[in-house]
């Protein structure tokens, strides 16, 4: 999937088909699936945003059906992994998240939390939320503001 950059006219913001089908696979589609969540990984292209991976929920993870708190190491060590063995070039670049809603969109909790993320980490940050149906809300984070991503304009 391609998206613009919504800071950056030129740029634009990649996600790889196998990361929205595990996003897809993660999404709360009974009344008692707990959110689902995790870490985005990729790769910064001058201004272009590559996401080429992504965690799933682990076992210390904190979930319930309206809240998702990544809490498991395992989601540190598996950036860690990734960026050594990539020569440093894949890293952590967002975060993702389920809700149970049909049409999702950032709740104010969310909004806080990647504004916190985006301030510590002084550069673009992507930020992925799925809704029951087929339906994502996708965006990126920059120290003063987080803006959705809209289709690319062929």
């Amino acid at each position: 999937m391609m998206l613009q950059h919504p800071f950056i006219p030129t740029a634009r913001l990649l996600i790889d088909d196998a990361v929205l089908e595990a996003v897809m696979r993660n999404r709360q589609l009974k009344s008692t699936d707990a959110e689902s969540g995790g870490i985005l990984l990729g790769l910064r292209r001058d201004d272009h945003l590559h996401v080429t991976d992504l965690t799933t929920p682990y076992p210390d993870d904190k979930r319930s059906r309206t809240s998702f708190q990544r809490k498991d190491k395992a989601h540190q060590a598996r950036a860690f992994l990734a960026w050594r063995d990539s020569g440093g070039v894949v890293d952590y670049i967002g975060e993702w998240h389920s809700h149970p809603e049909r049409h999702p969109s950032p709740s104010p909790i969310d909004s806080r939390e990647w504004n916190s993320i985006c301030l510590f980490q002084h550069k673009p940050m992507v930020f992925l939320i799925a809704g029951t149906l087929a339906s994502l809300w996708l965006g990126v984070g920059d120290t003063s503001d987080i803006r959705q991503a809209m289709p690319t304009v062929v």
